[in-house]
C-alpha cells in the first residue's frame, strides 16, 4: 500500500497546478498520475466491501464497480460535452483489455511457464460474448454509414434501444457466471472491516470525481496547445489511467500461471465497459442538453471488430503461449500509432 500513499500525494499537486493556472499539459499529466493510485484504492475498497457482504451482493458490487474510475472520468467528460472523448474511452478500454492487457498477460505468462492452459469453455463464452457486444456496438455506425443511412432522431433512439439490449445481455452473462461458479471476486478474504471499506470507498470515489474534473477540464486546452487529438487522449490515456491497477493484477496472476483468473479479468473488464458502462453513459447523456449516440468512427469500428475476432481465436483452444501475447501487443501498438496521427 506504500505506493498508493506516495501516489496520493499527487492529488494536491494536481489541484495546486490547476489553481495556479499552470500549463494545461502539466495539469492533465498530474491529474492522470493522481488518478492511478485513486483508481487502485477504489478497486481495493470495492473488493474489501464485496468480500464482507457475501457472494451474491459482493459479486454484484464487484461487477458494477469494476470500472468505476473510468466511468466517473467518462461522466465528467459527458457533462463537459466531450462526446468524442467519451466514445473513444469506450472503444479504447475494450481495445486495451483485449489487446494490451491480454497480450501482456500471455507474453509474461508464456515466457515464465511456456505453454499455458485455461478453461476453454469459460474463456470461449467470454470471448463470444465480447464479439457479440462489439457487433452490437457497431450497429449504429454501420447504419449511419450505409447506402441508405439512418440520421436525425432515429440515431438517438437506435442508441437507446441498443443500450437496453446491452444491459440485458450483461445481466444474463453475470447470471451465467454466478451459476457456473466462475471467478467473480478476485480476492475472497477481507482484511479490512466493513466500516473501513465503506469509508475508503467513499473517499476514493470523491477523489476520483475531483481529479476527473481537473483532467477533463485540461483536455481542450491541451488539444489546442499541443495538437494531440481529443480522440487519442480518449482512446489511450483515459482507459490506461482508469484501469491500470486492474491491468497490473491481470499480468501479475498470469506470471503465476493463473491463466483462468487473468483471462477473466481481461474479458470481464471489457464486457463491463461494453455491456454495463456504455448503457449507463447513454442513459446519463439523456439528462444533458445533448444526448450521446453510439456512432463510432470507421477506424474504431474496424479496430474493435478485429480485436474481438483475434482474441476469440486465441481463447478457443484453451492454450496460450508467449508469441500470441506478442502478436496482440503488436496489433495494439500499430493501432496506437495510427490513432496518434489521426486528425
Amino acid at each position: 500500500m506504500r505506493w498508493w500513499i506516495v501516489g496520493l500525494a499527487l492529488v494536491p499537486v494536481a489541484l495546486i497546478l490547476e489553481l495556479l493556472h499552470a500549463p494545461p499539459l502539466a495539469v492533465l499529466l498530474a491529474a492522470a498520475a493522481a488518478l492511478v493510485p485513486l483508481a487502485a484504492l477504489l478497486g481495493r475498497a470495492t473488493e474489501e466491501v464485496a468480500a464482507r457482504t457475501g457472494p451474491l451482493v459482493g459479486g454484484l458490487l464487484n461487477s458494477t464497480l469494476g470500472n468505476a474510475a473510468e466511468l466517473i472520468i467518462a461522466l465528467a467528460a459527458l457533462r463537459a460535452g466531450l462526446h468524442e472523448l467519451v466514445k473513444a474511452s469506450i472503444s479504447g478500454s475494450i481495445l486495451g483489455n483485449l489487446l494490451l492487457i491480454l497480450g501482456a498477460s500471455l507474453l509474461v505468462g508464456g515466457l515464465r511457464h511456456g505453454m499455458q492452459q485455461f478453461d476453454a469453455q469459460l474463456a470461449g463464452v467470454s470471448a463470444t460474448m465480447m464479439t457479440l457486444a462489439v457487433v452490437l456496438l457497431l450497429v449504429p455506425g454501420l447504419f449511419t454509414l450505409g447506402p441508405t443511412p439512418v440520421h436525425g432522431d432515429a440515431v438517438e433512439w437506435m442508441s437507446i434501444g441498443l443500450a437496453i439490449v446491452l444491459a440485458v445481455i450483461y445481466g444474463l452473462y453475470v447470471l451465467y457466471i454466478v451459476r457456473r461458479g466462475g471467478p467473480v471476486l478476485e480476492h475472497a478474504h477481507a482484511s479490512w472491516s466493513l466500516r473501513r471499506g465503506i469509508v475508503v470507498l467513499a473517499l476514493a470515489t470523491i477523489g476520483v470525481v475531483v481529479m476527473s474534473e481537473v483532467l477533463v477540464g485540461a483536455v481542450e486546452p491541451v488539444v489546442a496547445a499541443t495538437g494531440i487529438s481529443e480522440f487519442f487522449l480518449g482512446v489511450v490515456l483515459v482507459p490506461l489511467v482508469g484501469n491500470v491497477a486492474e491491468h497490473f493484477v491481470a499480468v501479475q496472476v498470469a506470471g503465476r500461471n493463473q491463466m483462468d483468473l487473468s483471462l477473466n479479468i481481461a474479458y470481464g473488464s471489457s464486457l463491463q465497459v461494453a455491456l454495463l458502462v456504455t448503457p449507463v453513459l447513454i442513459g446519463a447523456s439523456l439528462l444533458t442538453s445533448q444526448p450521446m449516440s453510439l456512432v463510432f468512427n470507421v477506424y474504431e469500428l474496424v479496430a474493435l471488430l478485429g480485436a474481438a475476432l483475434v482474441s476469440t481465436l486465441i481463447a478457443l483452444d484453451g492454450r496460450s503461449h508467449w508469441l500470441e501475447g506478442a502478436m496482440l501487443l503488436a496489433v495494439y501498438a500499430g493501432l496506437g500509432v495510427g490513432f496518434f496521427f489521426l486528425p
